[in-house]
């Protein structure tokens, strides 16, 4: 037999067979070897032991249920269905592969392919040794490669063709692997298909030698978990969630055979972006731009900047554009409700603030019924997260939201990435550039007479680049609070380490120490949980864009909107230190 032996802190805990005994091209294996089902015998004697002998060994730390390993070898990978297959089904999150594979022009690439596959449907780590310097080159050379893969994400990779030996090492998240299994219901349901052979898989545990002391993390966090820091990753993204924006509101205007579009253009992020989206939907549906009905509606703050810039993107665009000045009728409303401001005392409450985003969504949803048109919702995904949307006749509400999947960390990169790609023409591109480098502000209170805005939205509901980090992995991988901050804190903690989008500036490269992170997890966790799914449990439809990125109470999401956030607080405050 070609085996596998698998040792630790000096002791053999099994020896694995290879099941498939290549016979073919430059291998011809069955001449030496037997493949494992020939196997007579469960166990062998090796070195005065009597151990475990099979293809059919889980090796399970049995004081840590998240560490299971399984082998197998070479050839084994590259069958239809692989033994490891089999191995993850019954538990094991660590497939190992021993390989002495040789190496041609391209396979490399299949090798990589195969491994990010094999992870990736068993939702796994993969780890991948192939033979290297020292073999014979009589027909064959050897390239040495080793790969190291978590659920389809390459984390280390050795140098191929080195003279030297080497050692690859990565970090693994096994809570991650296993929570994503108890999520996927195929994977349950995998094996209760494949049950009579899984049963008979052995298990050979071993107790593992947890480290005394905190370890340093080796493995690097992206910063902005939905935005890619490498150029051609970001790309990819970008255009696919630029498109996933775009088909989707064309299909909804198919559906409805409505071929007008109604919109609030408030000079801010998001309605920039679902405005964009409006205009290359009507290319592609080779309808005039002019459908798009775009409305600016000033209010009690609306700053001349953001104005300025909301009428120069219409007439860039080329839509119809319009203004609706909705003091008036705000005033009327405070008035009707008797609200101090309507007396003249400068009372800028959350009924203030609401009575004009309501104003504005009322406007949009009678011109819609006026036009005939469809009102297209502005809200991105971290507003919703966080409930930072006026509820019902407010931003919350319309008839199709192309942004509802979408973070606000992404908004901003959908623009730039418009800007780079030249989606649009350079006046265009000029009006983007300005919008993108405006403070983010709802400008409902009055500020400063040098058109500053008197809020600032991260203020109150804390940096969106962080509680975007945090929104993604409580909601994508459901990990306790303590992790999030553990994860943010190796994210964010030095600014100087770990990669950075090159185009963000220096001055924009910020870094947050625990305290802080603490500070606006406590806040994210407290609007998450207990005050907001009340407005997501009523969201407008919209095109989920990435995986985990959706809160729709219809896919994702389900959740009651009575729910208190006491447990996810709790859990953050007796394991994160905070005073």
């Amino acid at each position: 037999f070609n085996c596998a032996v698998v040792i630790y802190q000096g002791q053999i805990l099994g020896v694995v067979p290879k099941t498939y005994i290549p016979n073919y091209r430059e291998f011809y294996e069955k001449r030496h070897f037997a493949a494992a089902d020939m196997a007579l015998s469960k166990s062998i004697n090796l070195l005065g032991q009597t151990v475990p002998f099979g293809n059919d060994l889980v090796f399970q730390a049995s004081n840590w249920p998240d560490l299971a390993l399984f082998v197998e070898i070479c050839e084994d990978l590259w069958t239809p269905i692989p033994p490891s297959t089999y191995g993850a089904l019954a538990g094991a999150t660590v497939l190992a592969n021993l390989s002495a594979s040789n190496i041609t022009v391209g396979k490399a690439k299949y090798r990589q392919d195969l491994c990010a596959s094999q992870s990736g449907k068993c939702v796994a780590a993969y780890l991948y040794s192939a033979a290297g310097p020292g073999e014979s080159t009589t027909d064959l050379a050897w390239d040495g490669h080793a790969l190291i893969y978590e659920n389809n994400e390459l984390l280390a990779e050795s140098e191929r063709f080195s003279a030297d030996p080497q050692l690859i090492l990565a970090d693994i998240d096994l809570e991650r692997l296993v929570q994503d299994r108890m999520r996927l219901s195929s994977f349950a349901d995998s094996v209760g298909n494949h049950r009579e052979k899984l049963v008979q898989m052995r298990r050979v545990e071993f107790e593992f030698a947890l480290p005394a002391g905190p370890i340093p993390l080796k493995r690097s966090l992206e910063r902005f978990p939905y935005v890619p820091s490498d150029n051609a990753e970001r790309d990819a993204r970008c255009y696919e969630a630029y498109n996933i924006q775009v088909h989707g509101l064309m299909g909804r205007l198919k559906a409805t055979g409505i071929q007008k579009v109604v919109i609030g253009v408030s000079g801010g992020l998001d309605s920039t972006q679902a405005l964009i989206v409006a205009a290359r939907t009507m290319d592609r549906l080779g309808l005039p731009r002019q459908n798009i009905l775009a409305y600016t509606m000033p209010g009690f703050a609306t700053s001349d900047r953001t104005k300025n810039n909301a009428h120069a993107l219409m007439t860039a665009l080329g839509v119809s554009a319009a203004e609706i000045d909705i003091r008036p009728s705000a005033r009327q409303m405070l008035a009707d409700i008797d609200h101090p401001y309507a007396k003249g005392e400068p009372v800028y409450d959350v009924t203030f603030e609401n009575v004009q985003a309501g104003e504005r969504t009322s406007h949009l949803f009678r011109l819609a019924n006026y036009h005939g048109g469809l009102v297209l919702g502005t809200g991105d995904l971290s507003e919703l997260a966080l409930g930072w949307a006026t509820y019902g006749v407010g931003d919350q509400m319309s008839h199709y939201n192309v942004n509802a999947s979408v973070p606000k960390t992404l908004i901003q990169h959908l623009i730039r990435w418009c800007i780079e790609t030249e989606q649009y023409d350079g006046t265009t591109a000029i009006v983007l550039q300005s919008i993108l480098d405006t403070e983010i502000s709802p400008e409902l209170v009055p500020g400063a007479d040098d058109d500053a805005p008197a809020q600032s939205t991260q203020a109150i509901i804390g940096p969106y680049e962080l509680q975007d980090f945090h929104l993604y992995y409580l909601t994508r991988f459901g990990f306790r609070p303590s992790k999030v901050a553990y994860l943010a804190l190796q994210a964010w903690g030095d600014r100087a380490t770990g990669r950075w989008p090159e185009f963000l500036p220096d001055d924009k490269r910020n870094e947050y120490d625990l305290a802080t992170i603490y500070k606006w997890l406590r806040v994210f966790l407290f609007r998450f949980f207990q005050i907001s799914q009340f407005k997501r449990s009523a969201l407008p439809n919209g095109p989920k864009v990435g995986s985990g990125g959706s809160l729709s109470p219809r896919g994702d999401w389900r959740a009651p909107s009575d729910s208190r956030a006491d447990a996810w607080l709790a859990e953050l405050d007796a394991n994160v230190p905070h005073e």
